[in-house]
Formats: C-alpha cells, sequence, structure tokens
C-alpha cells in the first residue's frame, strides 16, 4: 500500500524491462535527508523510482460497496544526453487503476505505460500534479482529486486528510532488509474523506468512505535474496490505523524482513518492530494468501482479514509482473476495513 507499495510496487519493473539500464548517479536513501513538505508530496527526479499510491472503500447510498485502486509509478532512466528533444527518454511512467464492485462480485482493471513526453505522462510540484494520459491526481492543499477512464468503469473522487500524514520507518528512513542501501522514504496519509462518483455498469454512483496514499521514492528498494512482499493497510473503527509489511526471502526457511507502523487516534505514529507483530496467511486462492490472522499485542490486536473477493489480481497485460491487490476486511478484537497487496508470487521481483 504497504498499494498500493504500492503502495511500494512491483510493476515498475515493467518500466525496467522495456529501458536500458541508466548511467545517471541516483541519490541513496540516507537518514540526513531534509523532508520539505509540500514539495515532498510530488517528484523526487534524483532518485531511481517512486510511486503515489491510492486505495479505498466506499459505499453508494444505496449500499453499493467499492474498493478503488489508482497508482502511478516514475521510473528514472536518466542519461547525460545532449539531446534537448522534449521526447528525450528521462522517465518512464506506469499507471494502473483498479475498481472492486463488492456486491456485483466483480474486478476490473487497466495499466498505461508512457515514457515522459510533452504533456503525455509526468509528476510536477509546479502543477500540483501527477498524471498519466487522462488520468490523474491534483492537489489544493492538502486535498486530492482522483480521476481515471476505462472501458469498464470510471471514478472522479475528492479525498480530504482526516489525519496529518506520516513518515514511516526511523530517522526519516523505512529500511527493507539488514544493513545500507535497500531503504525508501516513505509518507502516507493513512486515513482520508472520500467523496465523489464511481461510474460501473453503466451507472453513475455518488460514494463516500475511506482512503489511505502512500508515497514512496528510492533507488534501490529490495535485497538480492528478497522475493516480494505482502503489504496491509488497516484502518480500524476505533480511528486507529496500521501499515504492516514482510519482505520474503527466496529461502523460505529464513525469516521475512517486517516492519510498521501504528497510528493513534489522535494522529500519533510510532515505528514497529518486527517482534511486534505477527503475519500468519491462513488460506489461498491459487498461489495467493487472501486470509491471515494479525497480531499486534501491544496495540492489543487479535484481527482476521479477508479479502472481499478471492480475485484481484492485477494480470500485467505490457510486459510488467502481475500481482494481487484489493479491498479486505478486518474483524476479529475490532474492526475496520482496507487494502492488502502481495507481490512476488508469480516471479521473483527485482527493484
Amino acid at each position: 500500500m504497504v498499494s498500493g507499495f504500492a503502495k511500494r510496487l512491483v510493476v515498475v519493473s515493467a518500466i525496467c524491462g522495456l529501458l536500458h539500464a541508466a548511467s545517471f548517479p541516483y541519490r541513496e536513501v540516507r537518514p540526513d535527508y531534509k523532508y520539505s513538505f509540500p514539495r515532498d508530496h510530488f517528484e523526487h527526479e534524483d532518485f531511481r523510482t517512486e510511486w503515489w499510491y491510492y486505495t479505498g472503500n466506499v459505499m453508494s447510498a444505496e449500499g453499493a460497496r467499492y474498493g478503488f485502486e489508482l497508482v502511478f509509478f516514475r521510473n528514472g532512466e536518466r542519461h547525460d544526453a545532449t539531446t534537448k528533444s522534449a521526447w528525450n527518454l528521462q522517465h518512464g511512467y506506469l499507471a494502473h487503476a483498479a475498481l472492486t464492485d463488492v456486491n456485483g462480485k466483480r474486478f476490473s482493471y487497466e495499466e498505461r505505460l508512457n515514457r515522459q513526453g510533452p504533456g503525455v505522462a509526468g509528476a510536477s510540484f509546479a502543477e500540483k500534479k501527477i498524471w498519466n494520459g487522462n488520468w490523474s491526481v491534483v492537489w489544493n492543499g492538502e486535498t486530492q482529486t482522483l480521476r481515471a477512464v476505462a472501458p469498464e468503469f470510471q471514478f472522479q473522487l475528492k479525498l480530504e486528510p482526516e489525519k496529518a500524514f506520516v513518515i514511516h520507518g526511523e530517522n526519516g528512513v523505512s529500511q527493507k532488509s539488514e544493513g545500507l542501501g535497500s531503504a525508501s522514504h516513505y509518507v502516507s496519509f493513512p486515513r482520508m474523506r472520500v467523496s465523489g462518483e464511481i461510474t460501473a455498469g453503466g451507472k453513475v454512483n455518488k460514494v463516500a468512505g475511506q482512503a489511505w496514499m502512500d508515497h514512496e521514492w528510492f533507488s534501490q528498494y529490495m535485497a538480492q535474496d528478497q522475493t516480494g512482499w505482502d503489504w496491509f493497510s488497516i484502518q480500524l473503527d476505533d480511528h486507529t490505523e496500521l501499515m504492516l509489511v514482510q519482505l520474503r526471502r527466496k529461502d523460505p526457511k529464513l525469516p521475512p524482513y517486517t516492519f510498521g507502523t501504528f497510528v493513534g487516534a489522535d494522529g500519533k505514529s510510532r515505528h514497529l518492530k518486527s517482534t511486534e507483530f505477527q503475519l500468519t496467511p491462513v488460506a489461498k486462492a491459487g498461489v495467493y494468501p487472501i486470509e491471515w490472522r494479525i497480531q499486534v499485542p501491544s496495540a492489543h490486536l487479535d484481527l482476521k482479514c479477508k479479502a472481499v473477493l478471492p480475485n484481484q489480481e492485477l494480470k500485467a497485460r505490457q510486459g510488467g509482473v502481475s500481482y494481487w491487490e484489493g479491498a479486505v476486511d478486518y474483524s476479529g478484537s475490532r474492526k475496520g476495513y482496507g487494502y492488502l497487496e502481495m507481490t512476488g508470487y508469480n516471479s521473483t521481483l527485482k527493484l
């Protein structure tokens, strides 16, 4: 979300596979990074890769429930090029939009892959906008308006933060494995009020609900012995939130690298170390675990995570890697909604 990672995401490898390796010396993620907002909500072209992830659960006035995803990826391919052409390849942009129609038991998605060209795709602090074709997120202060149009659905949604954004990790760094290098700068809006319209099945639905927003930027994400991750966004009915993630290793006998964040009802966040929670898969649909047990003793949480639909897999159509990302329910010691992202189950990721 992790997101989704994303929120954090795997399919940026589609761009990596289509483009040549870049020679530009991209920055490393370091604890001396000086955050500056609102500037840091937008592009970081001195880092190789970044993504903006939006996921949420909404209801119509008639009781129809939807899950939605809109994600933008940027992958840098900067060279010491002499050409000044507007089409000179400096960045590749991938975008995914998805809709889960819970009542109709239908999952739909679309993807776009573009190079940065004159107005084709980009991210701009000056314009307060991230876009790929006519899919976009436009910022007005911290209010963010999402627009996406696909053959089977479209949506226009306004997202307003109910809590301040949080910076994940420790000392401004979200570590992904032991040692230096595999890390990101990772910022989330953990609870955003959603209002707007979703069109599905030829019907326009006024909707309202909650969303989660992730933004990560980095130059190296995973260690060589890691294959993929399981990322959870959790929005509970007591107005607390959690982000939990585990990065799995090639050797299943080795423990995954895990970390998380707990956000209290007052908006204060704290980092969760691997010893503070446990993620246990319970049931699968194909290769993907779609039911989990989540235990966070320090927060007095023992939750069941269950996908609202078993098949919410985004199967790559433009050379990328398929992954599962979809709406989930939480029950047990508390109730809530959220999103689950699972990558690397069909093939090993390289980020």
